[in-house]
């Protein structure tokens, strides 16, 4: 009985072990966006946080009417970010910048960040 019970939760533990890998990695999954395409666009920021696991960057963008709508741009966790030597003050609230990403799917206005390019023309990796 003893060795029966000992089976039944090492399954168990095994099986939620599996369970968190497998929702771990689907969670890091990036296929609701387009990754053989980019979308190039200008903009104001209008928000920008960087977290972990995922930056983001809120980008008005006026279309060929001069209408304005709000574009969501997910970039790479904040760490990444930092060691790769972007700063907070590198993108802030009210630049205009462009950027080149990766579309979603439903062609919502949103995108999996590429690059920014900042006011004085330097592009730069955001992923």
């Amino acid at each position: 009985m003893k060795m029966r019970l000992n089976r039944v939760r090492l399954s168990s533990a095994v099986v939620g072990a599996l369970i968190c890998t497998v929702s771990a990695d689907a969670h890091h999954s990036h296929q609701n966006y387009i990754r053989a395409e980019y979308s190039v666009m200008a903009g104001s920021v209008r928000e920008i946080h960087w977290l972990n696991p995922h930056s983001w960057v809120y980008l008005e963008v006026a279309d060929e009417n001069g209408e304005a709508t709000l574009w969501v741009l997910e970039g790479a966790a904040a760490t990444t970010l930092f060691r790769k030597g972007w700063t907070e003050e590198m993108v802030e609230v009210g630049d205009e910048i462009s950027v080149r990403c990766h579309p979603l799917k439903d062609r919502s206005p949103g995108c999996l960040l590429g690059y920014i390019t900042n006011e004085s023309g330097v592009e730069k990796e955001f992923d």
